[in-house]
């Protein structure tokens, strides 16, 4: 199987890569547009600040390339709120990929959200084969709010989206190569769609 991670200069591409090689798949590293289309599965992997992400993808026209994909993709952490229509994050304007605006969690909660938390509402063939409120690990301190591409929901102040879905489109808030058996089995569902 050809699975390509974006390496755009803003991912945890070792760790995506090392989470990979651990389910017996190898990940290509890549921000070239041929390798990318002609890949069976895409990662867009993202850590940082949106808009400085942002820049960086547009640099390489990668912000053109990857609403045009057709194979599944799936996005993480950052990535995953680039696929959205905008951040508050620096005020970017993202993908639009998924219809929703990503908001910033208030003061009244520690930000970034930080450690491990459960997902539940799981909707999805991502989740196949993993129970509801199992923990995954993540690192925010802005959140996808619940919309009609929600496949799995979190609670931090309040509950929001921590998985979404449109078509090809897959994004997960947390760190599946982070999060232990169960994050792995969340990559290797992806890799099976």
């Amino acid at each position: 199987m050809n699975i390509v991670i974006i390496d755009y200069g803003a991912g945890n591409i070792q760790s995506i890569q090392f989470a990979l090689e651990r389910l017996g798949f190898n990940g290509i590293l890549s921000s070239d547009w041929n390798e990318i289309q002609k890949a069976d599965k895409v990662i867009f992997p993202g850590v940082g600040e949106a808009s400085s992400a942002m820049k960086k993808l547009k640099e390489r026209g990668l912000d053109i390339l990857i609403p045009t994909l057709k194979q599944p993709v799936l996005g993480i952490c950052l990535g995953m709120q680039l696929l959205c229509k905008s951040t508050e994050e620096g005020n970017t304007k993202g993908l639009g990929i998924f219809e929703v605006d990503i908001i910033k969690f208030s003061n009244k909660v520690k930000v970034p959200q930080m450690g491990w938390n459960t997902i539940y509402n799981l909707k999805s063939t991502l989740f196949q084969d993993i129970k509801e409120n199992k923990f995954m690990y993540l690192v925010h301190s802005f959140y996808v709010p619940l919309n009609e591409n929600t496949i799995a929901t979190t609670n931090y102040e309040k509950e929001y989206s921590t998985a979404l879905h449109q078509d090809n489109f897959f994004g997960v808030q947390f760190h599946p190569e982070k999060s232990g058996k169960f994050g792995e089995q969340v990559l290797m569902n992806f890799l099976n769609l």
